[in-house]
């Protein structure tokens, strides 16, 4: 699938082996997102359309960068890397950013990240256990399991995207 600008949407394999599958979809859940803030302005990406929620589009492209990073990097291979946008002091720091927050510094961080996600799942087993335990839960999780559950967290934020952006030019789609 092509979006509006062009730009390639990866349709996952109807057939694939899970890993393919897995992939596919991840992948597709990525670009979709990368789709419903294509062509807005950072007045845009940042409008919270449905008060009192602080949800943007911008600050769900932050947010799935630092999702990226912690489930990839933090927890499956154990990585010290600081957060990018949460503190201690505010644990939604990646919707919680100033007018000066911009698409251009915005989806190179997400990029980066999901490359780096790339690199650390790459040949690896899907039956790997992550390396640290969820700070929330104090468990480990195999790859399998993060990539499912980044699935699922990707499908369940371009459905917020999806009326996010709805509100802010009436853009519907998929």
């Amino acid at each position: 699938m092509t979006t509006s600008s062009g730009s390639h949407r990866p349709e996952p394999s109807t057939t694939a082996t899970e890993r393919e599958m897995l992939d596919g979809w991840l992948d597709y859940h990525r670009a979709t997102l990368l789709w419903k803030c294509e062509g807005l302005q950072d007045e845009e990406l940042r409008r919270t359309a449905l008060a009192p929620s602080e949800l943007s589009l911008l600050g769900l492209v932050r947010h799935m960068a630092e999702v990226e990073r912690y489930w990839f990097r933090q927890i499956m291979l154990g990585e010290e890397v600081p957060d990018l946008y949460v503190t201690d002091e505010d644990r939604d720091g990646d919707f919680h950013f100033t007018d000066a927050a911009t698409w251009a510094e915005t989806e190179p961080v997400w990029r980066a990240e999901v490359e780096l996600a790339r690199k650390a799942a790459a040949g690896r087993s899907l039956d790997l256990v992550s390396k640290a335990e969820s700070h929330r839960r104090g468990e480990v999780f195999s790859l399998r399991w993060v990539y499912t559950h980044m699935i699922e967290e990707y499908a369940r934020h371009n459905g917020h995207a999806d009326l996010l952006r709805e509100q802010i030019d009436g853009a519907t789609g998929e």
